[in-house]
């Protein structure tokens, strides 16, 4: 999410120079100077001084450490903080850091990495919309941005789009995998189920307001293929499969607001 954030941000026209990065890993700190010429720093407190937006890519069992280490440096300039942390609550960030600290939440996925991505934005009603305008423009640097209302819904938005690509890459895997059985090349069947994903997904994007129950419908011909394997999900209970799936994803991201905000 970081190099997708990084990339996206000097895409539309920020500079290296006005971005910096902490990382702890020399490694990491020399790919992102080599990849995109940021400054970088294994110091989390000077990378956010003088910052105007904080973005806090870190894993939610590490927030908490993270948040309270620079809540010092912070109080003394209000950034705006933008949290990508799965889980972890809007509140409780503004406990580590500081009640008067603007904090929003936002659940990016993968394909912000190449400015495809979609993210949900939360914030509370005490931002000004300045600031929510801001980070959306942040945001909005890696694809299509969404608000919602209620933090909870943030829950909702991880099962949906933020783990989602990994349902559609597992799914083309399978498809890949059936292919294979009915006597295709690992090769082929791997490409051509590739491909469809991609394809699919492209011609979703190309649709200023797309109706995916008329796309699917528009590829389904009465009587012919698609409609036979279309059935067979149905008879094996594929709806109810993918309902059960996300209520698992949106549960877990509940319970590591609970196991790690605290």
């Amino acid at each position: 999410m970081s190099r997708g954030l990084i990339g996206g941000l000097l895409g539309q026209g920020a500079t290296a120079s006005q971005l910096t990065v902490a990382e702890p890993n020399d490694t990491a700190r020399a790919t992102l100077v080599r990849d995109f010429g940021v400054s970088v720093t294994d110091d989390n407190a000077a990378a956010v001084a003088g910052a105007g937006v904080v973005i806090l890519a870190v894993k939610p069992q590490l927030m908490a450490d993270v948040a309270r280490a620079l809540a010092p440096a912070l109080q003394a300039t209000r950034p705006l903080v933008i949290s990508v942390a799965a889980g972890i609550r809007a509140d409780r960030l503004q406990h580590w850091l500081g009640t008067d600290i603007p904090v929003v939440r936002s659940m990016p996925n993968r394909p912000a990495l190449i400015g495809a991505g979609a993210t949900g934005l939360y914030a509370s009603d005490t931002l000004s919309a300045d600031e929510r305008a801001r980070a959306q423009q942040v945001l909005a640097t890696t694809g299509v941005c969404m608000w919602v209302r209620n933090e909870g819904d943030i829950d909702a938005v991880t099962a949906l789009s933020g783990s989602g690509p990994a349902y559609f890459f597992r799914l083309a895997e399978l498809m890949a995998a059936a292919g294979v059985a009915q006597g295709l090349e690992p090769e082929v069947a791997q490409r051509l189920a590739a491909q469809t994903l991609a394809g699919a997904g492209q011609l979703v994007a190309a649709d200023a307001a797309p109706d995916l129950a008329r796309m699917r419908a528009e590829v389904t011909s009465k009587g012919g293929t698609t409609e036979a394997a279309l059935n067979r999900f149905a008879e094996q209970g594929f709806d109810r499969l993918v309902a059960a799936a996300m209520a698992a994803a949106a549960q877990r991201s509940r319970e590591l607001a609970d196991q790690f905000g605290t």
